[in-house]
């Protein structure tokens, strides 16, 4: 870890500067040698970074998303040239262009952070060895070796020895428990900031193996700060205790803000909304405006959380205009009316035994009522021939006679003759 600090050893001077500044402003309040003052200068640090790198968070939520977007597509292309590497590439790198889309743009917030954070772990490395760096002068070194965070030195580490702990002027026991304790907190919060993730902001509608992923590191990144963990100083865990904290609250605010269209949240934000329509009979606030503006520009191809949120402002009387903003139509009335009327109407579904037994039952009166109906014709045709008068002085047997004349014989045995007739 130290000579990864060591080739951002060219940040460090601002980054000593600007934890020096901070710390002239708490010890004015707290006193310089105690450990707020130290402490709240690398929380200061911490937000002063974060506010700096909003601009990437936001590119951040943007690439993500359309990697969500695009992930049927991503499969389609895999699939379809699976064999031929160079052309799955060129083909994905054509995607991406036509999309606007970043792969790296997620990776942008911790890529720009990195450098900072191990700035600091130098900045605390040296004062833990006692060494001036940056702008860090004696008298501040001196400063920053008493510092205590609840009983714990800011240089002090985890794994630390007795004697190294000792000669910073606490008790090993202070330190791991602060340590473990601050460790702790630092994986769960990076493991409900996952989960936040997963379980509300994604699009439930698409099954790909990048959900599988996520879900995947939000179980291992809480693992690998955790061993990470026992190997920083007490300020670096201050340090990244703010910034998962901070990370955690900023994607809160998105999630309910601006939600995933398709995810668990963009469900409950629509539902807010549509209760805020109801009490007020208008959409208040820009960013709920822009909303709504978005959903009527889709048309055709809203989801079905949207087609719901649309249904619902009818069933009030209200119709979403292009500009975000809704007015009172009678039609739209009408047409919330009839699409639920519609939906009461449809049959339920059978099931299979029923399916089968009702086939069955259909097939059976349908051969029964074929078998009837020779039948009875054959009864009305032997009942006619029977009603209609024979001729007289024609003997029976004269048609039997003209026709074995014509050659022609009957079906079926026959009668043998009579031994006086031979």
């Amino acid at each position: 870890m130290d000579t990864i600090a060591s080739l951002f050893s060219f940040i460090t001077t601002p980054v000593s500067w600007v934890i020096v500044q901070f710390h002239k402003l708490y010890g004015a309040l707290f006193g310089d040698d105690t450990g707020w003052a130290w402490g709240l200068s690398i929380v200061s640090l911490v937000v002063l970074i974060r506010i700096c790198l909003i601009p990437l968070f936001v590119k951040q939520i943007k690439s993500t998303r359309n990697m969500q977007v695009l992930q049927p597509k991503m499969k389609a292309i895999q699939e379809r040239y699976k064999n031929d590497k160079q052309r799955q590439s060129e083909e994905m790198m054509k995607l991406y262009k036509e999309t606007g889309t970043n792969p790296l743009s997620s990776c942008l917030p911790i890529l720009a952070q990195s450098p900072f954070f191990f700035a600091l772990y130098h900045v605390l490395s040296a004062i833990a060895s006692g060494k001036t760096i940056g702008v860090i002068d004696q008298p501040l070194l001196d400063s920053a070796r008493q510092a205590h965070i609840f009983g714990a030195p800011l240089a002090a580490k985890f794994m630390d020895s007795e004697e190294k702990v000792q000669a910073l002027g606490a008790s090993l026991t202070d330190v791991r428990v602060v340590t473990a304790i601050m460790i702790v907190m630092m994986s769960a919060s990076q493991f409900f900031t996952q989960r936040q993730l997963m379980t509300k902001n994604v699009d439930l509608t698409v099954k790909t193996p990048y959900m599988q992923q996520q879900k995947m590191l939000m179980y291992i990144f809480p693992v690998i700060f955790a061993v990470m963990g026992i190997n920083f100083p007490v300020g670096v865990l201050v340090y990244w205790l703010t910034t998962n904290v901070w990370t955690m609250g900023q994607q809160m605010y998105v999630i309910n803000q601006n939600p995933t269209p398709g995810s668990k949240a963009q469900d409950q934000y629509l539902n807010r909304l549509l209760k805020s329509v109801t009490a007020h009979g208008e959409v208040r606030g820009r960013t709920r405006r822009n909303t709504v503006k978005r959903i009527v520009a889709k048309g055709p191809d809203r989801n079905d959380i949207e087609r719901k949120f649309i249904t619902g402002l009818g069933k009030l009387g209200l119709a979403a205009q292009e500009d975000g903003t809704v007015e009172k139509s009678e039609t739209a009335v009408l047409e919330a009316e009839g699409g639920a009327a519609a939906k009461r109407q449809q049959p339920k579904r059978q099931t299979k035994a029923k399916r089968h037994s009702a086939a069955t039952g259909s097939a059976a009166a349908k051969s029964g009522s074929t078998d009837a109906e020779p039948k009875t014709s054959l009864e009305k045709q032997d009942a006619s021939q029977d009603d209609k008068p024979k001729p007289a002085g024609k003997p029976a047997a004269s048609g039997s006679s003209r026709q074995a004349k014509s050659g022609q014989q009957r079906k079926g045995p026959q009668r043998p003759k009579h031994p006086s007739k031979k």
